[in-house]
């Protein structure tokens, strides 16, 4: 009977976990096991994973076969660097002192690993979670400005049509630059019709005045002349 190391599948689904067992090859995935090595969880960062881990190397001394995420979870595990050193030993390559020194330095080494992982996760959901909150503030006043956008749209449309009036009256005004045009006519005309008409009226008319007098002042004095002669008359 060959005996193989796998998983058993556990929980509900989208949320499922392992027991690691060493069962009968011909056994069905979750039927009967020949003994409970450990658990294993991937919905964890990093994945949990508790063996019992002088169990499962009995097991992998023995020959037991394993499937192939079993063997990616001892081999994570430190199991098959144990075996692997420990069958140095056999062949006479290693002491046990040796295997024990070679598999402390391998566990320090990937506790180092396993912990700068971690802190690196860590600060990578600090990071995400801080950008989280930027987001949802810049969200948070994008939607306010959106309400107050929506509760205030007339005042915005009367301040839009009034606008355009004001610029039309400022761009009207500039009529006013046609003054000059009336201050060159007055200008043109007036010294034409104080030259021109001035001195004609002047010599024209003057005359006209003397021409008057002068022929009116014989007519004055003809009665007189006539009383004159009246009197003499009458002596």
């Amino acid at each position: 009977m060959a005996t193989r190391i796998r998983l058993q599948r556990h929980g509900k689904k989208g949320k499922a976990f392992f027991h690691i067992v060493a069962a009968d090859s011909r056994s069905k995935r979750d039927g009967k096991f020949i003994e409970k090595l450990g658990i294993y969880n991937p919905h964890t960062n990093p994945a949990t994973i508790d063996i019992n881990f002088d169990r499962t190397l009995s097991w992998v001394q023995v020959g037991a076969e394993m499937s192939d995420t079993a063997r990616a979870i001892l081999s994570y595990k430190g199991v098959l660097h144990k075996n692997h050193l420990l069958n140095g030993v056999k062949k006479g390559a290693l002491t046990a002192e040796d295997v024990e020194t070679k598999f402390a330095q391998w566990l320090a080494d990937k506790d180092s690993k396993i912990t700068g992982k971690k802190d690196g996760l860590a600060k990578n959901d600090a990071a995400d979670k801080a950008a989280r909150l930027k987001a949802e503030v810049l969200a948070n006043e994008a939607r306010a400005k959106a309400v107050e956008l929506k509760n205030t749209p007339v005042v915005e449309e009367e301040i839009a049509e009034e606008a355009p009036v004001a610029e039309e009256v400022m761009e009207e005004t500039p009529v006013a630059e046609e003054s000059p045009v009336t201050e060159e006519v007055a200008v043109e005309e007036t010294p034409e019709a104080a030259v021109e008409e001035t001195p004609e009226a002047a010599v024209e008319e003057a005359p006209v005045a003397e021409e008057v007098a002068v022929e009116e002042a014989p007519v004055a004095e003809t009665p007189a002349e006539e009383a004159g002669e009246e009197e003499k008359t009458a002596e």
